[in-house]
């Protein structure tokens, strides 16, 4: 799972079914904690509407474990993971699976590996132990790795030809330089190909371990023959990822530190922020009710309204936080005309300044709150929706009554506590700046939004 335009506007995780529960949110989330006795903690919900497992494992092997120069490394791990076991070969790992109508997937995020399947309730046992055979025996044979790394590497290259790919990639290249999310979670194309077979193995012993691994389970399933099933299937796995330090925080520089990418095209690809916030941060309410006011919310948000329905720069504009393991990006991703785009970065500093200066209106206040409380049980009518909520709540310490208390997160955010959340998290006084455009035409001039950052 690549961070691509979409991950520069919201982070999550790989859909595995989309079967649809009728029920509601509280009854969809009784989670069971416990604790295996290979080191992973075990969440099961169990849902008998419908004869359907989904299980998911999130293991520490996310792109931000990829060492310098071998960027792509834990995404062509997890894809290479997927080519069959020491038994079956790719071919007969796949019939197994399709003939049972299930699915098996193994694709890497920037923080994590998600290991993650779904099957009939009959075949659940069968699905399973396919899975973790591939986990803990995996083929990893040198000519499976090798397409891989090919695929990969043809996949990089036809995204480099979007001018919204480039612009995702440089803008985390300029902001987060060297540290874990400074390249994308597929790397770039002259690392992939660099890519050993031992190079693939070495990772792949190194971070697929059990110990702090989060297994979700949501379906048709009871709590003791479930972790029965897992504790026998997976008992080969085990041992544990050392910690990754968090790095050093950003430093915000005054001024506008830009990448100025020329290329011959009618629209113009910006993206214009700066640091952001991790997931764990305890403001992460009062920033996403900020964000939804400022951009996030759709046609409701002032950055729409503004650079879009008023000025017609833009057909869509949004705003976001990453927020991650690590602190993420703050960004604003537009496209507009190449001659427009002095004018929108303008009206989008300015705006950036007016949140920070003035309180929301209780109008603004009272729509964010409501949506956000609103639409919240919609990510969770889905089996793939409940197991990717259940990975987050124990890899972020939400709690198993997050799903009661979220409402009451967002309702407590007052008008006071946006302002503050602006007034901290944005830095319209320094941001970062990444234009894709056809730069004689656009003639961008970075000093025009503020005073020059110096170079580093």
């Amino acid at each position: 799972m690549s961070w691509r335009l979409k991950h520069a506007v919201s982070t999550v995780l790989a859909a595995v079914s989309a079967i649809v529960l009728s029920v509601s949110a509280s009854h969809a989330l009784e989670i069971k904690r416990t604790k295996l006795s290979n080191g992973a903690v075990l969440l099961v919900s169990e849902q008998h509407q419908l004869p359907m497992v989904s299980i998911a494992i999130a293991f520490d092997a996310g792109s931000r474990r990829d060492s310098p120069g071998k960027e792509g490394l834990a995404e062509l791990t997890a894809a290479s993971l997927e080519q069959g076991t020491q038994q079956l070969n790719v071919a007969d790992f796949n019939r197994k699976i399709d003939f049972m109508g299930s699915s098996i997937s193994i694709v890497a995020d920037r923080d994590y590996v998600f290991a993650s399947m779904t099957s009939l309730k009959k075949s659940e046992n069968e699905t399973l132990r396919l899975m973790a055979q591939s986990l803990q025996n995996p083929g990893l044979r040198d000519s499976d790795i090798l397409r891989k790394r090919g695929d990969q590497v043809a996949a990089i290259n036809a995204s480099e030809e979007e001018p919204g790919y480039t612009a995702v990639v440089a803008f985390a290249r300029l902001l987060f330089g060297s540290r874990p999310y400074g390249h994308p979670t597929e790397g770039f194309a002259d690392t992939v190909a660099k890519l050993t077979p031992a190079d693939v193995r070495d990772f792949y012993k190194r971070h697929y371990k059990t110990a702090g691994a989060v297994i979700a389970v949501v379906g048709d399933v009871e709590v003791a023959t479930i972790r029965a099933g897992i504790e026998r299937e997976l008992a080969g796995l085990g041992g544990t990822v050392p910690a990754q330090a968090e790095p050093a925080p950003l430093r915000v520089a005054p001024g506008i530190k830009a990448d100025l990418v020329n290329r011959n095209v009618a629209q113009a690809n910006l993206i214009l922020g700066s640091g952001g916030i991790a997931r764990s941060n305890p403001d992460y309410y009062k920033v996403q009710v900020m964000n939804y006011i400022l951009g996030g919310g759709g046609f409701s948000s002032r950055l729409m309204k503004e650079v879009r329905s008023k000025a017609g720069l833009a057909y869509s504009i949004d705003s976001t936080f990453s927020a991650g393991r690590f602190p993420g990006a703050f960004a604003v991703v537009l496209q507009t005309k190449n001659q427009s785009a002095p004018e929108a970065l303008k009206l989008i500093v300015t705006q950036l300044h007016e949140i920070q200066r003035e309180p929301v209106s209780d109008r603004e206040l009272s729509s964010a709150r409501k949506f956000l409380v609103g639409s919240f049980p919609l990510r969770l009518d889905r089996q793939s929706q409940i197991v990717s909520f259940m990975l987050q709540v124990e890899l972020y310490g939400l709690g198993l009554d997050y799903a009661d208390r979220y409402p009451k997160l967002i309702d407590e955010v007052t008008k006071l506590d946006v302002q503050e959340a602006a007034r901290h998290y944005l830095h319209p006084e320094a941001l970062y700046l990444v234009a894709v455009a056809n730069q004689s035409v656009a003639n961008i001039k970075p000093a025009a939004l503020g005073p020059q950052a110096p170079a580093q």
